[in-house]
């Protein structure tokens, strides 16, 4: 069968502002799904900065984030509030998700780790996590805030996402895995492969 050629004429830059204020962290967050620039990224958590780098690099998109956040207690909230953030940003980016390719997936090694992660740009938001992290903290990052990330991400975004870790050993390398995995599933997911909306139903 023959494939319906794509008028990328008609296709809108996706990209979007997202500010969020409260009285535990203050966001400011650019998104472009469609450029692949440099990533600004200051959230005051030095690792998490790291692996949103990767997973906007692996994505090939354009991702700046500022947070001041209430690093002084610990940094649930910083990092619980940018997943909300870029959650959100994603959904508003995608529009009614016209021509995407709506699924991705990707298997990442790290060294002696191996993620993988599964996700569905279905409207619904759902995460499944598993993931054993051997150690507590890499810097002022909590490793538990993983999951509470991509939870926070998957919710706003209406993004059905399957996280498992297969085996590692190395804390940092098993977290780089996951994000470098979610990334590149993400910058499949989110391709523009046609006109249609990619549901029977009609719409996502």
């Amino acid at each position: 069968m023959r494939k319906a050629a794509i008028n990328r004429e008609t296709f809108i830059s996706r990209d979007t502002f997202i500010s969020r204020d409260t009285f535990e962290t203050k966001i400011n967050l650019h998104l472009n799904l469609d450029t692949a620039a440099e990533n600004k990224i200051e959230t005051g958590v030095g690792f998490f900065d790291h692996m949103l780098n990767l997973l906007a690099f692996r994505a090939g998109i354009t991702l700046e984030v500022s947070c001041q956040g209430d690093l002084h207690i610990d940094d649930h909230h910083t990092i619980e509030d940018i997943g909300i953030a870029l959650g959100k940003a994603f959904q508003e980016a995608l529009g009614d998700k016209k021509g995407i390719a709506r699924y991705g997936n990707a298997t990442i090694p790290m060294d002696e780790s191996l993620a993988r992660c599964d996700l569905d740009i279905s409207g619904r938001g759902f995460l499944v996590f598993n993931a054993e992290m051997p150690t507590s903290h890499i810097g002022n990052f909590s490793t538990e805030m993983t999951e509470e990330f991509f939870r926070a991400f998957a919710m706003n975004a209406g993004i059905t996402l399957h996280i498992n870790v297969q085996y590692g050993k190395n804390t940092h390398h098993i977290i780089e895995a996951i994000f470098k995995s979610a990334g590149a599933a993400l910058g499949q997911a989110i391709q523009r492969t046609g006109n249609q909306i990619p549901s029977t139903k009609g719409v996502l």
